[in-house]
C-alpha cells in the first residue's frame, strides 16, 4: 500500500514558503519552489493562491498575526491593572521583535522586504495594535489610572514614541547595550504621561 501524502491546506503552503523565503530569498524564492518543497504542482499551490503575490501577501499575514495575537491575550487580561497591562504589551512588543530579529535575521530580512511590497497588510496589522493599545489605555481611562479625553490618540501617540522598539528599521539597534534600559526609560516617561 503506498504511503498517504498529508492534505495539501494554505497552512502547509504557508509553512513551506516560509521555509523556500529562510532559504532563497525573497529575491529568488517562487512558486516552483514551493511546490517542489512539498511535492506537489506549481499548479496544487495557485490553487490555493491565485499568484505569487498573493502567496506571498498571505505569508507577511501570518508573519504579523503572530504577533498580533500574542499580545492580544495581554489585552483580553482585564482582571490586571491598565498600567501592568500596557507596560507588559509594549513589552511583549519588544521582546517579540527582538527575536524575531535575533533569532532568524534572514527570515526577518525577508519579512522586512516582504512587508515593503504588502503596505496593505502591514497597515492592517499597525491599526490593530494601535487598537489593542487603545483598549488597554480605555481601561486604564475609565478605571482612574489614566486621564486622557482621546485614548485612540493617547494610544497612536504611545505606539509611534516606542518606534524605536518595534519598527524593523531599527533591528540592529535592539540588542545595543543599554537598549533595555532606553526602552525602560521611554515606558516609564509615557506611563507617567497617561497619569496626567
Amino acid at each position: 500500500m503506498a504511503p498517504t501524502t498529508p492534505t495539501l491546506t494554505a497552512e502547509r503552503i504557508l509553512e513551506a514558503t516560509e521555509e523556500v523565503l529562510r532559504r532563497h530569498g525573497p529575491a529568488k524564492a517562487t512558486v516552483v519552489d514551493v511546490a517542489r518543497a512539498l511535492g506537489v504542482s506549481h499548479g496544487s499551490v495557485y490553487r490555493h493562491f491565485r499568484t505569487k503575490a498573493a502567496l506571498r501577501e498571505a505569508v507577511t499575514q501570518r508573519w504579523l498575526d503572530r504577533t498580533a495575537e500574542a499580545l492580544s491575550g495581554i489585552v483580553a487580561e482585564t482582571d490586571r491593572d491598565p498600567e501592568t497591562r500596557l507596560r507588559d504589551w509594549l513589552a511583549g512588543l519588544f521582546a517579540a521583535k527582538r527575536r524575531k530579529a535575533g533569532a532568524d535575521p534572514e527570515l526577518f530580512a525577508t519579512y522586512s522586504v516582504l512587508a515593503t511590497e504588502h503596505g496593505g497588510v502591514v497597515s492592517d496589522h499597525l491599526t490593530e495594535l494601535t487598537e489593542q493599545l487603545t483598549r488597554i489605555i480605555q481601561a486604564g481611562v475609565d478605571t482612574g489610572a489614566f486621564t486622557t479625553a482621546d485614548p485612540l490618540t493617547s494610544a497612536t501617540a504611545v505606539f509611534q514614541a516606542t518606534g524605536r522598539f518595534h519598527d524593523p528599521g531599527y533591528a540592529k539597534e535592539w540588542e545595543q547595550p543599554g537598549a533595555q534600559g532606553e526602552f525602560e526609560a521611554v515606558v516609564d516617561l509615557l506611563v507617567r504621561g497617561l497619569r496626567g
